[in-house]
């Protein structure tokens, strides 16, 4: 009779961790967003979630979201507040300094990016520029994969759109 006793202290003590442990999870936020997606988190749904969406908040929290509190940005974007930081949050700067950077190296990227596109662009345009110069015959292939020379007139226009190119592209 002295096993039974000894699982009982334990059996209560396991019992008690359970309950203990499951009580943050019940303090967590359920709504369904735009989407129809289910979310989870400890923090309140964004601002203007429908009262019918929210599927389950903590008993202590308030009915409606009458605080303004920010929805998350996508994991792909960074959203910089313009709160003031606190200097107790080194953690919190050195993250926006981060996002400040990476943005402005992708910016710095995409940039470059195009730069060497209309590069590449003007390039390719003054070389048609100096053929349509040269008086060459130019053909070009239509629809039905036929060739087809240019007159006179088609290699004016082509002549006008080969120097918009070089107008907007080689500066």
């Amino acid at each position: 009779m002295s096993r039974p006793m000894k699982c009982k202290p334990l059996l209560c003590v396991l019992t008690i961790a359970v309950a203990v442990l499951s009580l943050p999870a019940a303090a967590q936020y359920k709504w369904r967003d735009k989407a129809g997606v289910v979310q989870y988190s400890d923090m309140p749904p964004p601002l203007g979630t429908p009262e019918k969406d929210v599927l389950q908040q903590p008993a202590a929290a308030p009915k409606k979201n009458t605080a303004p509190i920010p929805a998350r940005a996508p994991a792909s974007g960074v959203t910089v507040s313009a709160a003031p930081i606190k200097n107790g949050e080194p953690e919190l700067e050195a993250k926006l300094r981060k996002a400040e950077q990476d943005k402005a190296a992708k910016t710095k990227a995409e940039d470059d990016k195009q730069a060497a596109l209309r590069a590449e662009n003007c390039t390719r345009a003054k070389a048609y520029q100096r053929t349509l110069d040269d008086g060459l015959r130019i053909t070009r292939t239509d629809a039905k994969g036929e060739r087809e020379f240019l007159d006179d007139k088609a290699r004016a226009e082509e002549a006008r759109r080969t120097k918009n190119v070089i107008n907007s592209d080689c500066k």
